[in-house]
């Protein structure tokens, strides 16, 4: 099984200093929507208290919660691949403070800084297999069927 992994302690310390300075601090309240699956995926955040929900529609009545991420948790990874569109909704599950980052000032840093943007791309390459596979086990979980008459 892969580790969570929090961008911010997985930066280099300067390539850290250097990202903040494009981080805006926001909050959303309880039950707020963040994103939803589709949408346009133009930024990310890193959660720095409260815990946010990941969603995912499974039928059109029913969505599974496939994460629940909290402080250090990177939310959104849509903005760095095409075609730039939420995979998942996300809500908050109670009072979130994180830091928000716009996708194209961070695009651009990277642009000019190689060494940051592939520690970012790496960085946010090992959340992203962590986080399919939360996703499959949730998703396994809420759909698998036990096997009657068998031991």
């Amino acid at each position: 099984m892969t580790k969570a992994t929090k961008l911010l302690t997985a930066l280099p310390p300067p390539q850290r200093e250097r990202l903040m300075t494009l981080a805006r601090e926001v909050y959303f309240p309880e039950d707020d929507r963040i994103f939803d699956a589709g949408g346009t995926a133009d930024r990310f955040w890193v959660v720095r208290s409260g815990a946010v929900s990941l969603l995912q529609q499974v039928t059109s009545r029913q969505r599974v919660t496939v994460a629940t991420l909290g402080a250090g948790d990177m939310l959104g990874w849509s903005w760095l691949f095409p075609p730039y569109q939420w995979d998942f909704s996300a809500e908050a599950f109670s009072p979130v403070r994180a830091y928000e980052f716009e996708a194209q000032p961070v695009l651009k840093l990277c642009e000019e800084e190689p060494a940051l943007g592939l520690s970012l791309v790496r960085i946010v390459a090992e959340i992203l297999a962590h986080r399919l596979e939360m996703t499959r086990g949730k998703l396994l979980e809420a759909y698998s069927m036990p096997r009657r008459g068998r031991l």
